[in-house]
Formats: structure tokens, C-alpha cells, sequence
């Protein structure tokens, strides 16, 4: 058993009646390298080294498929660029529900693939109506932090050492062998 492709995980959703998917980003810390090759995979958003995946999750948190491991500096609209996510989900005719970190990744205004929130600042307060808007959306967003907590209980996890293209594939098996202990 192998972990799907985007295009074939988006339209085996699509096949089963899915109109939205869930998509995020998080970091998977792992253990420092001494020496100048391991800086790339510093976040300083979280302030630790790690590798940055994106994973789309079904309504109801199950992980559907996980990008490539990237370094961890690297942003989720970047990651998403990379894997080329927006136009696969066009081509399966799904939408998706993403949080502020995907801001600016769907700029069609007419027919929008990516929906997220509305952001705020010190100098632009929300509206009521905003603000209800963001409760629904995050609500709707719930399940894609189970699907990633569920990932994440993995114990090898914690002790990553190695570089991007071999995590890569440890989380793709652990994608896996996630589904069969969750859904079965």
C-alpha cells in the first residue's frame, strides 16, 4: 500500500461525494545538525529546527495526502506553490478551507478554490459580521488538527535527524499506517 498522489487522492474525494477539503501546514521539529547545513530548516516563527508538510484532510479529519517535506523556514504558500496544490484542486473541481497562511495563494475573485479567513490588525478592526465569518471558518477547520495530531503520535517523529527528502518519505509510509489504525 502506497500513499496517494494529490490529483488521484483529490479525485477519489470527489468521486465519493466531497466538496471541501481541509489543508494546513505545521512543522515537525526535529533534532539540530551541528554545522551551517542544517540552518535552512530553522523556523523562527516557531523558534526550533524542523521540516514544514502540508497535509489535506476529508470534513471529517481523515489525512487524505501529505506534501513533500520542505525545510523549515519555508512558508505554507510556498510549500503549496511547490506541489502545485492549487491547480490540482481546480482540475478535481474541489474547494478548501485554509487559515491565514494561505492568504493570497487564489487570487481568482470570481471563482475562489482556497477560502480563508479575514485578517486583522492594530489599525483595521473587524466588523461583527468578519468576526462571525472567521468563528464559522474555524469551526469548519477543526478536523485538519486531528489529522494532524493523529500524524504527529507517531514516537519516530521526535527524533528526526535527517534531511528533507528521506523524511519525506518516512511520512508518506507513516500516512499510511495512520489510515489503517484510524479508519480501520
Amino acid at each position: 500500500m502506497q500513499a496517494p498522489r494529490l490529483d488521484r487522492a483529490l479525485k477519489k474525494i470527489a468521486r465519493q461525494g466531497g466538496e471541501v477539503v481541509l489543508i494546513d501546514g505545521t512543522l515537525i521539529p526535529t533534532q539540530r545538525r551541528i554545522g551551517k547545513a542544517d540552518r535552512c530548516n530553522y523556523s523562527g516563527k516557531h523558534r526550533t529546527h524542523g521540516l514544514r508538510i502540508l497535509a489535506l484532510t476529508d470534513e471529517r479529519g481523515r489525512l487524505v495526502w501529505i506534501s513533500a517535506a520542505r525545510p523549515g523556514r519555508t512558508h505554507d504558500n510556498t510549500a503549496a506553490r511547490h506541489g502545485h496544490v492549487l491547480a490540482h484542486l481546480r482540475a478535481a473541481g474541489l474547494g478548501t478551507l485554509a487559515d491565514l497562511g494561505f492568504r493570497g495563494l487564489d487570487n481568482d475573485v470570481r471563482d475562489p478554490v482556497i477560502v480563508t479567513g479575514f485578517p486583522a490588525s492594530r489599525t483595521h478592526k473587524l466588523a461583527a459580521g468578519q468576526k462571525d465569518a472567521n468563528r464559522v471558518l474555524a469551526g469548519g477547520r477543526a478536523p485538519v488538527g486531528h489529522g494532524f495530531a493523529h500524524l504527529k503520535n507517531w514516537r519516530i517523529l521526535a527524533k528526526l535527524r535527517i534531511d528533507p527528502a528521506r523524511a519525506t518519505q518516512l511520512l508518506r509510509a507513516l500516512l499510511v499506517l495512520t489510515n489503517l489504525e484510524v479508519n480501520h
